[in-house]
């Protein structure tokens, strides 16, 4: 077979005598080892003054492989752009006004002012920037209301809700519902008619619950089921749920 990697067993060393002892003869000659083919370069690596082999001499003693000088000439490439990129982030970059917004907001009654990345879900905001963590986040996808607030007095599940959507408006969480150290009717319904088990869909519950009383849509146990279907309680505790709306919405306190 010629024109190829040699086979494993002619890279033993112990079958190449001419190896071990060129390497013991001259440590520069090791490192022109061709791996595997078994011709070592000759002294010609220690070039002086007095050398006078010709370049096709050298060539014939270490032919340079196509699939070598590419491998080689990649390799460089990616080094010098790797330093490029790293130079990069050396610093760190000044902030970019133009991937970040001023919110201002009404929150739980609250004047509040703050300054988030574009991107920022309604959600993360609440949670990480004014530490208001009763709003939970559940399938982060819209899908189970463990997120939803009001806003301007509409539910909505902030977990889809863009921060900067709500400039201008006024949000309302679970901890903005008391009102001079009482719960608000529908809380203190939940606690009484065993609303929640875990609890942690609970804040989302009832300010949908709040959503639905308000919209007119709790005329019956039915409607209060279908208006309330996109928050999912996974410890089944829905029958208290909707006994505990009905409750606060036939004495029309929401």
């Amino acid at each position: 077979m010629t024109g190829d990697y040699p086979g494993p067993g002619t890279r033993n060393w112990d079958t190449l005598p001419v190896h071990r002892s060129a390497v013991t003869a001259s440590p520069s000659a090791s490192l022109a080892l061709w791996r595997g083919t078994g011709s070592v370069l000759p002294e010609v690596v220690e070039m002086n003054e007095d050398d006078s082999t010709s370049a096709p001499e050298l060539h014939a003693a270490w032919p340079i492989r196509r699939r070598t000088f590419v491998g080689a000439s990649v390799a460089v490439g990616g080094a010098v752009a790797a330093m490029g990129l790293l130079d990069g982030c050396a610093t760190e970059p000044d902030e970019d006004t133009s991937t970040s917004s001023t919110v201002r907001v009404t929150l739980n009654g609250d004047k509040r002012e703050l300054t988030v990345d574009n991107r920022t879900s309604l959600l993360d905001m609440l949670r990480e920037h004014t530490e208001l963590t009763g709003t939970k986040k559940g399938c982060d996808q819209g899908a189970c209301g463990a997120c939803t607030v009001l806003l301007d007095g509409e539910r909505v599940v902030s977990c889809l809700t863009l921060a900067v959507q709500a400039d201008g408006t006024e949000v309302t969480t679970i901890e903005g519902l008391e009102e001079d150290g009482r719960l608000h009717p529908l809380q203190q319904a939940f606690i009484d008619d065993d609303g929640f088990q875990c609890g942690y869909c609970t804040a989302g519950q009832i300010l949908s619950g709040i959503g639905c009383i308000r919209e007119g849509r709790a005329g019956s146990p039915e409607e209060i089921r279908e208006s309330m279907s996109g928050n999912i309680c996974r410890c089944g505790a829905y029958t208290n749920i909707v006994a505990a709306i009905s409750r606060v919405a036939a004495q029309g306190g929401a």
